[in-house]
């Protein structure tokens, strides 16, 4: 079995946190919770055995209650007009919107066709829009993904490339996970090894708390096959560089 460690806590399987004792993690102080050292459990979003038993409906309920209890919590007063239906829009915006791609059933269905032209060069897709939330603080992410396949005999249409995008991305992310998500479903699909993935955001987890820096951004990238030949990536580079 994998183990990722980082001195404090250790990733077992089914993405659970566990201490050197086998112990489960409580009580941490706030500079200890693993999430602060941006760890991931790897390629799939972390998600309970149930977490597709209740539906949708019954989720929003609870959120709703739940969320109810953090505004009045905080002191807000909900009988004023402006907030007496806010705990149900934010339920309704986790479970139908924001967060709409933790559920596989909203997965996209992708369509695949003959490559009769025999194009053989780099097709790339750049400038998709994507908008994420962060999975340690729940604040949005929002940025551009660049895309580049090599076809081995079947190409895709184009606007599922950004349906792939924006079904990744609307579930609580890390950007390193969701840059090899795209690219693994790529793979999966086109059946080659011929991906590049570049994803450029900012996050307000890092503008808007913490160190407050609104200048920053944070690029990653994931090459496969052909890619990783330092010419094919190169060329890559260029084509979502050049401005048409």
């Amino acid at each position: 079995m994998t183990q990722y460690t980082n001195g404090l806590t250790q990733l077992v399987s089914g993405g659970r946190f566990k201490n050197g004792n086998g112990s489960k993690l409580h009580n941490l102080k706030e500079e200890e919770y693993f999430g602060d050292n941006h760890i991931a459990s790897g390629i799939e979003t972390p998600l309970k055995p149930d977490a597709f038993v209740l539906d949708d409906q019954s989720k929003m309920e609870i959120i709703e209650h739940h969320f109810e209890q953090i505004m009045e919590t905080l002191g807000l007063d909900l009988t004023d007009d402006s907030l007496r239906g806010t705990p149900h829009r934010v339920a309704k915006m986790f479970v139908k919107e924001i967060f709409y791609g933790l559920h596989p059933n909203n997965k996209p269905t992708i369509s695949v066709f003959e490559n009769k032209f025999r194009y053989g060069q780099i097709l790339v897709e750049k400038n998709i829009r994507l908008n994420s939330f962060c999975e340690h603080h729940f604040l949005p992410i929002t940025g551009k993904a660049h895309i580049g396949y090599i076809s081995t005999g079947t190409v895709i249409g184009l606007s599922k490339i950004n349906r792939l995008v924006d079904y990744y991305s609307h579930r609580p992310q890390v950007q390193e996970r969701l840059t090899v998500q795209i690219a693994a479903e790529l793979k999966q699909v086109l059946k080659t090894e011929d991906v590049a993935v570049l994803i450029e955001a900012t996050h307000m987890c890092v503008s808007c708390r913490g160190i407050r820096d609104e200048s920053s951004s944070t690029l990653t990238t994931e090459y496969s096959g052909a890619f990783n030949q330092d010419k094919i990536r190169q060329e890559f580079l260029r084509y979502v560089d050049h401005n048409i």
